[in-house]
């Protein structure tokens, strides 16, 4: 089966995609026990293995120790050079594109790949991969700065998207404004009046200026003391302050869907 893709730029770095991952295990983690076959696929790893082989350590001692994660790239050269990385059965490595190579896994990560692709192959992308999971399999699909400081991811299932989820290390974030430059393919160019998102992102500037008063108490308390406004505003934050203290917020799709 021909891989569905082009090669990426492949930047990777070691813990790029540890808030993400950490994510995973927690929100994820039931589906994955509840897996008949808990087969995870790492999409487009990038040039070296080591997202893949950290994904691997997480999910196999926060979620299962029988997970298999299969890293999946394009370029063969990119196959051939994360083999000595590997370790069979749990962590493998092939070529393979959006097809999946034919695997039907019960939870696929694609990050910082649809980056680089136009909006408008979005949709396809997902429709591909969601269309190839296991029966009640999930994608977390999304993007993240070069050192996982700042990200935004979309959990999807086979009827489509079904959250929206941003994150920062808050200890070095300045502004919300600044998760805008991280938002996953289907929304950072929407990041425009008129739009949701957009809203969204002013929303949480805004209350996080009026809680500058918090700031003397660490920045956890500031993002949640802005995450609790933002809810109280009306947005439908999910989850509780315990992940928010994370740097997280995630909302349901809707909320944040395009126009």
């Amino acid at each position: 089966m021909k891989p569905l893709g082009v090669v990426t730029r492949g930047t990777t770095n070691p813990n790029r995609l540890r808030r993400v991952d950490n994510w995973i295990v927690e929100t994820c983690g039931e589906a994955l026990r509840a897996a008949a076959d808990p087969l995870v696929v790492d999409l487009g790893y990038g040039a070296t293995p080591i997202t893949a082989v950290e994904l691997r350590a997480r999910l196999a001692a926060g979620v299962r120790a029988d997970v298999r994660v299969v890293g999946l790239e394009i370029d063969p050269v990119r196959v051939a050079a994360a083999q000595p990385a590997a370790d069979p059965p749990g962590l493998t490595f092939a070529r393979g594109g959006f097809e999946l190579a034919g695997l039907r896994p019960a939870l696929v990560r694609a990050f910082n790949v649809l980056r680089q692709y136009d909006e408008s192959e979005v949709a396809d992308a997902w429709r591909t991969v969601t269309g190839r999971l296991a029966p009640g399999g999930l994608l977390v699909e999304g993007t993240c700065d070069e050192l996982g400081r700042l990200g935004g991811w979309v959990l999807l299932d086979a009827t489509g998207p079904r959250t929206l989820t941003l994150a920062a290390k808050l200890t070095t974030l300045e502004s919300p404004a600044q998760l805008a430059e991280r938002l996953p393919k289907a929304l950072i160019h929407r990041n425009v009046p008129g739009e949701r998102i957009h809203d969204l992102i002013r929303a949480l500037d805004d209350a996080w200026q009026a809680a500058a008063g918090y700031a003397p108490f660490g920045p956890r308390e500031r993002w949640t003391r802005t995450v609790a406004a933002v809810k109280q505003a009306g947005w439908p934050v999910l989850d509780r302050p315990r992940r928010w203290r994370r740097g997280e917020l995630t909302l349901p799709w809707p909320a944040i869907s395009p126009s």
